[in-house]
C-alpha cells in the first residue's frame, strides 16, 4: 500500500443520508486515511439502497486507488451530481475497498456514526 494511505475497519456503525432519506447504514464501514486529507468513510454496496443512486460517465484516475467511477444521488427534490465514487477494480494495495462506495459530504449529505 501506499505508504501515505491506511485502511481500517470504521469503528461502530454508520450511516448516509442525503435529502432526508437514509441511503445506507453499515457496521462493517471501511476508514481510508490519505495523507493529509480528511479520512473517508467507504461503505460497503450492499449496506447502500442502490435504488437512490445512478451511475454517471464520470471517471478519475488515482495514481495510488486506480480509476474511481461515480454516481449521483437522486432524492425526491434534486439529483446530487457526480456525489458518490467507487473503485470498481482498485490497485491491488487498497483492494479493501473494492465494492464499496465513498460519498462527498457536505450540506447535502451527511456521513454519520451512530
Amino acid at each position: 500500500m501506499a505508504d501515505h494511505i491506511t485502511i481500517r475497519k470504521a469503528p461502530g456503525t454508520w450511516t448516509v443520508r442525503a435529502g432526508g432519506a437514509v441511503l445506507g447504514e453499515s457496521a462493517n464501514a471501511l476508514e481510508l486515511s490519505e495523507g493529509d486529507y480528511p479520512a473517508v468513510i467507504y461503505f460497503p454496496r450492499e449496506d447502500i439502497a442502490m435504488a437512490f443512486l445512478d451511475r454517471t460517465d464520470r471517471s478519475t484516475h488515482c495514481p495510488h486507488k486506480g480509476d474511481a467511477s461515480y454516481f449521483s444521488v437522486v432524492t425526491k427534490s434534486q439529483t446530487l451530481e457526480n456525489s458518490v465514487w467507487s473503485y470498481e477494480a482498485p490497485k491491488e494495495a487498497v483492494a479493501r475497498i473494492k465494492d464499496h462506495l465513498a460519498f462527498y459530504v457536505g450540506d447535502a449529505i451527511a456521513v454519520e456514526q451512530i
